[in-house]
């Protein structure tokens, strides 16, 4: 990708954001995010190859631009509580990027397909940590696996904002942390 002014740059994502908020990837053009960044489309191919080049970089770059934290609380279920609220938090604030792209990234294979060759690597680490914790305070007989937890943590919050509404609220979390996350990781530390 060719260096671009970074307001330039930031106004080019800002745009897309935008218009994938209001009118999603099917109905967003090329021709519209110029227009409305005030740059010209020869500006935005010099930087990106396509609109799914594009609408790659906003994803990974607005929507992992929060990192989830989790706070230690003393306990294991409060760790899961504290994770799984951010995750909450982080995916209200971006609830119409998302929904702008959730259809598409289902039916556009070339859109799929360039967000997970693009996609930036999850970190373990908060999950790595929490579960640490857990396991030194002997609230784990055995390790988890943070990429299976974080999977099915992040499972549970992605379905509550596709098919339910962002109505992340302390019945949402409780529930996903006691009814899910803390049965399958005494089940899976049992063995």
């Amino acid at each position: 990708m060719a260096p671009l002014d970074p307001e330039r740059d930031r106004a080019i994502l800002d745009a897309t954001m935008e218009l994938l908020s209001e009118v999603g990837y099917d109905r967003m053009s090329v021709d519209q995010i110029a227009r409305r960044a005030r740059a010209s489309k020869a500006t935005i191919y010099r930087r990106w190859t396509g609109k799914p080049e594009l609408v790659v970089d906003v994803i990974c770059r607005r929507l992992d631009a929060d990192p989830v934290v989790g706070d230690d609380t003393g306990s294991l279920r409060g760790d899961l509580v504290s994770f799984v609220c951010g995750m909450c938090r982080t995916l209200e604030r971006k609830h119409a990027l998302i929904m702008g792209l959730t259809s598409t990234l289902v039916s556009d294979d070339g859109l799929a397909r360039t967000l997970r060759a693009h996609m930036p690597t999850k970190d373990l680490g908060v999950v790595s940590d929490l579960l640490e914790r857990a396991a030194a305070r002997g609230e784990l007989p055995g390790p988890a696996d943070p990429g299976r937890l974080l999977a099915v943590a992040q499972a549970l919050v992605w379905h509550r904002v596709i098919f339910t509404g962002p109505a992340f609220d302390e019945t949402f979390v409780g529930e996903s942390v006691d009814g899910v996350l803390l049965p399958l990781l005494r089940a899976w530390t049992a063995g």
